[in-house]
């Protein structure tokens, strides 16, 4: 799965969303899936960690900041596990993102299947929708606001197969 935050508006705003992204990710427990309170468990294979963090690494190597890089977590008890820690990948860290080129940033264009969140910044929603309907893998998406025309809008111009207004998933519970 494609995990993007797409965040509308200034830098220096954006920056504080992703200063408060890095603070709760790094507030969760990596471990043993089955064991209470863990909250981000092993991939599923050697070969899924290795590709993940090959990703993570070519997107730093391409010019994305990694503020939170959670290659390298040790697990006690599990110290041959396939953990990788929550990361965060910012595609934003010094500008917008160019709404004229393709985002052609691993950690964007690649389903990592992997604790990973990219985050990109835009400076209006019609940018948001914009960049989000030209990704591939368009099965889901939410907009969080508090704006009733923004969700409005939004609810009637992206284009996914599922979208949520104010929720964190947008997929219907049993």
């Amino acid at each position: 799965a494609l995990s993007v935050v797409v965040l509308v508006g200034g830098l220096e705003e954006s920056r504080g969303w992703v200063d408060e992204i890095v603070e709760q990710a790094k507030l969760l427990k990596v471990g043993n899936g089955f064991q209470e309170g863990v909250d981000v468990g092993p991939l599923i294979s050697k070969d899924a960690k290795e590709r993940a963090e090959k990703i993570v690494q070519q997107s730093i190597d391409e010019g994305a900041s990694c503020p939170l890089d959670g290659r390298g977590v040790a697990v006690e008890g599990y110290e041959g596990g396939n953990f990788l820690g929550p990361t965060v990948i910012d595609l934003s860290d010094r500008e917008h993102v160019d709404l004229s080129e393709p985002i052609t940033n691993p950690a964007y264009a690649e389903e990592i299947f992997a604790p990973v969140l990219t985050v990109l910044a835009v400076r209006t929603l019609d940018d948001a929708i914009s960049i989000s309907n030209k990704n591939p893998y368009g099965n889901g998406t939410a907009i969080f606001t508090s704006s009733g025309g923004a969700a409005r809008k939004y609810q009637y111009e992206i284009e996914a197969g599922q979208v949520g207004i104010n929720v964190p998933i947008p997929v219907p519970l049993p």
